[in-house]
């Protein structure tokens, strides 16, 4: 593989804050280099049989992963620490206990599914027009998004409020651990739509939740502890990849786009938590629509 630091240093910051904005990481890591064009285009191909590129960006996810524990650090510490008092325990009573449970189910769906179908969504749909349409049609899905959480029903009051002196975040863990096994588990299944090339993973998970009356918020941060266990087995996964051939000669180049991943991934999820404590999707639709079809439309005609 011909990987220059540019590229890496370039492809690993926008992995980074695609992955997490409502965006889709996949896709941009697609479109991109076919905008570019030239060496870009012919050294970042997603949809090769066996892509040396796809173990460069997949791997780049261990850095996100790590960027998202750090951030949550104080939910996965209660979420573990559920975990292990209800295997001990034999039981679910805490919201932490349930949490962790409604987590490891959720991921279930879209685990199964990437094992069966990502090599074909690449190979056959990685490719820069489908992917631009792709990413168009994530606008439609966000904006669908918003429709669908003014119809939904909404919490009362009394639970989307936390005590008076409850931090934030364990009011939303609480909240969150409210949900239905079968709600987490068709909000985990929404992961399965980012194996196609541009559709987000949190966007779709995010439009799961606010379809089940969770706010932005809420919807925010339940996709993104979700995602967290994805993304960091995705990665780990491929990390064998880049250390045999598919690696070779590019070690250093992996550091350095793992590197601006994390910190873009990091800055990333801080400023979308508050960023969603009071806006909306509807920005990134209007986005993924203009710049996909508007991507399609000149990738077409080149």
């Amino acid at each position: 593989m011909s990987l220059t630091y540019p590229e890496a240093i370039v492809v690993g910051l926008f992995q980074g804050v695609t992955e997490l904005f409502p965006v889709s990481s996949l896709g941009h890591s697609v479109i991109i280099p076919a905008l570019i064009g030239g060496r870009w285009a012919r050294d970042l191909n997603v949809s090769a049989p066996e892509s040396p590129y796809l173990a460069f960006i997949v791997g780049l996810h261990v850095a996100t992963a790590l960027a998202l524990i750090v951030f949550f650090w104080r939910d996965w510490a209660r979420i573990i620490g559920g975990f292990l008092t209800s295997v001990r325990d034999r039981s679910i009573r805490t919201p932490d206990q349930r949490l962790a449970w409604l987590l490891i189910i959720a991921t279930v769906p879209v685990g199964v599914a990437g094992l069966l179908l990502e090599h074909t969504f690449r190979t056959v749909l990685g490719k820069p027009v489908p992917s631009a349409l792709f990413l168009a049609a994530n606008g439609g899905v966000l904006y669908a998004g918003e429709l669908l959480r003014r119809r939904a029903a909404k919490r009362t009051d009394a639970a989307t409020m936390g005590a008076p002196d409850e931090p934030s975040d364990v009011a939303s863990d609480r909240r969150l651990a409210g949900l239905g096994w079968a709600e987490s588990v068709l909000i985990g299944a929404a992961e399965i739509l980012a194996l196609l090339p541009g559709i987000s993973r949190s966007g779709a998970t995010m439009v799961a939740g606010l379809a089940r009356g969770l706010s932005h918020q809420d919807a925010a941060r339940f996709s993104f502890l979700l995602a967290t266990p994805v993304i960091l087995a995705a990665g780990v996964l491929k990390i064998p990849d880049l250390t045999g051939p598919l690696g070779a000669g590019i070690h250093g180049q992996v550091l350095a786009g793992s590197l601006v991943s994390g910190i873009g991934a990091y800055v990333a999820v801080r400023f979308l938590v508050r960023y969603f404590e009071t806006r909306t999707l509807t920005p990134f639709a209007i986005y993924c629509a203009v710049a996909g079809l508007a991507s399609a439309a000149y990738l077409g005609l080149t």
